[in-house]
């Protein structure tokens, strides 16, 4: 018995007919597929097919012979495709994270940089809070994070990747957007959307820093990138978010750049100390070619 024999009863009897099963599942002649199914009855011992004027139908031997059939091959291709896989390079997995938003700069610049170790590799990606991203590099969930330098993150260490200036977010129809750039002056007196300590302490620490002698204090706080801005949108309130996020905004908020010195918020890269990954070792040294490669793509 070979698994040809196999493959052509389960065709016979799933189409329950043998010109069908020889033209649309098998595409052979129909005298030989007639022949191979008396071979694999005479091997059986039994009939397994009777004819009738409903067409192939299945005998009582047949229909047990069918899922011990099905069985087999399903084995057998199973066994085929773990030799495959076997055969193989082992893969490694590497997975990245990223503080929501920054995807758009930094995975096409670093994937060029992994081009030729993915043949090996896969990458699985995480898009997360700054908080969430440090306590997966903590617990080994995370290779390497796109994120800010968290305090209080012990075994982790951090690159420099740049600084991020803070720009004014606002509604389009807000009477500061008719302004080219906004004086810190002009914050005062206005609502404003401020981000959360807990979700996004390092930012709310430079926020906070920067409103503080100006007497500023937020009218709400956003749990997230996404629900600052729906509240900018909202309230009619301002709020001020790292440059990036001008990306992301809809047609119904503006940005504006702050006059005179802008605050800055760090973006850097980061990882355990306790992490042995050759490829996360690969890719720290690529850390300087990593930020070209991204200063190149967000000025095109």
């Amino acid at each position: 018995m070979e698994l040809r024999h196999l493959r052509y009863f389960i065709a016979v009897a799933e189409e329950g007919s043998l010109t069908l099963a020889a033209e649309k599942r098998l595409h052979t002649a129909q005298p030989s597929l007639s022949r191979q199914i008396r071979d694999l009855e005479d091997e059986v011992g039994v009939q397994l097919l009777i004819r009738s004027v409903h067409g192939i139908e299945l005998t009582t031997a047949g229909r047990a012979f069918l899922d011990h059939a099905r069985l087999a091959l399903t084995q057998a291709e199973a066994a085929a495709e773990a030799a495959r896989r076997a055969a193989q390079p082992s893969r490694t997995l590497f997975t990245i994270g990223f503080l929501t938003g920054y995807e758009m700069d930094w995975l096409p610049a670093v994937m060029e940089i992994l081009r030729a170790e993915l043949p090996c590799t896969e990458v699985v990606l995480y898009s997360q809070d700054s908080p969430d991203l440090a306590a997966g590099l903590i617990r080994g969930k995370i290779d390497v994070a796109f994120l800010r330098p968290e305090k209080q993150t012990p075994g982790l260490k951090f690159k420099l990747l740049r600084k991020d200036p803070l720009i004014v977010v606002m509604p389009r129809d807000h009477p500061l957007a008719a302004r080219s750039s906004i004086r810190p002056q002009d914050i005062v007196g206005q609502r404003f959307i401020g981000v959360s300590p807990v979700r996004a302490p390092t930012l709310w620490a430079v926020i906070n820093d920067y409103l503080k002698p100006l007497g500023v204090k937020p009218d709400h706080q956003a749990e997230n990138l996404a629900m600052g801005i729906s509240l900018v949108a909202s309230t009619g309130g301002i709020g001020l978010l790292p440059l990036y996020s001008q990306n992301l905004l809809p047609k119904t908020v503006v940005s504006r750049p702050i006059r005179g010195t802008a605050p800055t918020v760090d973006l850097v890269i980061g990882y355990s100390e306790a992490n042995t990954s050759p490829l996360l070792n690969f890719v720290l040294t690529k850390v300087d070619d990593l930020k070209l490669r991204a200063k190149k793509s967000s000025s095109q």
